[in-house]
């Protein structure tokens, strides 16, 4: 029987009965995500890509035999086997037929998983073509107030735990890019908030809606997207106040996540970047989504303040203040969702000497965000079990664009990201931090 893990500042109630991940948008990367866990769990694959289930993670000094357990070793997390799934779309195409009709898996994987994908069907999603111009679903909710269909989402969700007897629920957002939506006074707290959510304000997304319904319902919420989703004050202010965590935006999965590995390095070495141009091509339904113009413009804010924050141009300028960066994606349907990213970057060495680097990442795209999902809902369901509320910064080893508190810049380097995701671990499990200080600390 799991007890209590307690330490000097935290108490992490134990991972017992079953946990139910519910994903709004069940297409490619949710289909993945899910026939992923069911082969893991019947020893069909391994969890590759996944730190929840396969990374470790030092704990002590580097002197003798260095001891690096298994992450779920150092705090506890839930036992894959005790997960149920579940979540909304505009299809009404089981998992089974979902995941076919995405093309991401092998069939012959698939046919080994048919009975239980086939059990999972999606709820009426809330959607609303304004916002995601290029879809046209049918499997949809109708109510006279985004304030109704809110508290049918919600209604949704106590049936799901109930059907399924979860004991513990979290959200991951894992639909479509909408329209770019600026904040706006609707966004600025909960009361105007809920006002335009009775007002059915244009201003708030389907992806807020699933959002709030989450937060105020005490679960945990993490969106996959670049929409501003929870990264408002109004939802903020709610997760505050229902002791909610939250974590937010857009899977860093393909040639954003190579950037964040790259750019650190090349600042690390005071190396100039002229120019980085990145075009993309992808087929899947992101894909086409994006093709329209404003839907594209969501992600490239989302993919173009990666470099700017991680070079710093404002104190770097001899090295980065007129960098030129460029991003492009194109819809390419022979590709499905094997995409692939093009990188020509620029730079200068000693003395002003010009040199290139070419990056082709011919990724999956799908691949790359399944495992990200899996861990943002082990993680969160981890917060929650550790009272953590708001804005999750630990988490954003996993984000493009991520969600920092009122006031902060948000940290895009891959690496030091994951130095707070690992210290957070260490925290939660009752360990001493890295400072990385010198010998006495290491």
């Amino acid at each position: 029987m799991a007890k209590k893990q307690t330490n000097n500042t935290v108490t992490v109630e134990p991972a017992k009965g079953k946990l139910g991940i519910l994903l709004p948008g069940m297409g490619a990367v949710a289909t993945t995500f899910i026939a992923g866990v069911l082969a893991v769990n019947k020893g069909l694959a391994q969890p590759i890509g996944s730190l929840s289930q396969m990374g470790r993670l030092r704990l002590g000094k580097r002197t003798g035999k260095v001891n690096k357990p298994l992450i779920n070793e150092v705090v506890e997390l839930q036992d894959l086997k005790k997960v149920a799934f579940g979540g909304w779309d505009i299809f009404k195409d089981n998992m089974y037929e979902a995941a076919v009709h995405a093309g991401v898996l092998d069939i012959n994987l698939l046919n080994k998983l048919k009975a239980p994908l086939s059990k999972i069907k999606p709820m009426k999603a809330v959607f609303d073509k304004n916002y995601v111009k290029k879809l046209n679903g049918t499997h949809v909710k109708k109510s006279k107030t985004k304030m109704a269909l809110a508290k049918a989402v919600m209604n949704d969700i106590k049936k799901f735990k109930a059907d399924n007897k979860c004991d513990r629920l979290v959200m991951v957002w894992c639909g479509s890019t909408e329209i770019y939506i600026e904040e706006s006074r609707v966004h600025k707290s909960l009361a105007a908030f809920e006002k335009g959510l009775q007002n059915n304000s244009k201003d708030i997304a389907p992806s807020m809606i699933y959002a709030y319904a989450a937060i105020k319902m005490g679960i945990p919420y993490a969106n996959g997207a670049p929409n501003l989703s929870c990264d408002i004050p109004a939802l903020v202010e709610l997760a505050k106040m229902t002791n909610t965590p939250i974590a937010g935006k857009d899977f860093k999965t393909g040639q954003t996540l190579m950037k964040t590995i790259l750019a650190p390095g090349l600042k690390a070495r005071a190396l100039a970047i002229d120019g980085w141009f990145s075009t993309n091509i992808l087929g899947n339904r992101d894909g086409e989504v994006l093709d329209d113009p404003d839907n594209f413009k969501t992600k490239e804010v989302s993919k173009l303040g990666v470099l700017e924050q991680i070079l710093e141009p404002e104190l770097y300028p001899e090295l980065y203040k007129d960098f030129y960066h460029k991003v492009r994606i194109n819809y390419y349907p022979p590709r499905g969702d094997n995409k692939e990213g093009w990188d020509n970057i620029d730079i200068s060495g000693w003395l002003n000497y010009p040199m290139q680097i070419k990056i082709d990442f011919l990724c999956r795209d799908s691949i790359l965000a399944a495992p990200i999902v899996l861990d943002l809902a082990i993680f969160l369901d981890l917060a929650k079990r550790s009272s953590m509320n708001g804005i999750q910064e630990w988490l954003s080893f996993y984000l493009k664009s991520p969600q920092a508190p009122q006031g902060r810049m948000p940290i895009h380097d891959i690496f030091k990201q994951l130095h707070k995701l690992e210290n957070t671990l260490r925290y939660l499990g009752g360990h001493d931090l890295i400072h990385h200080l010198g010998l006495d600390y290491e």
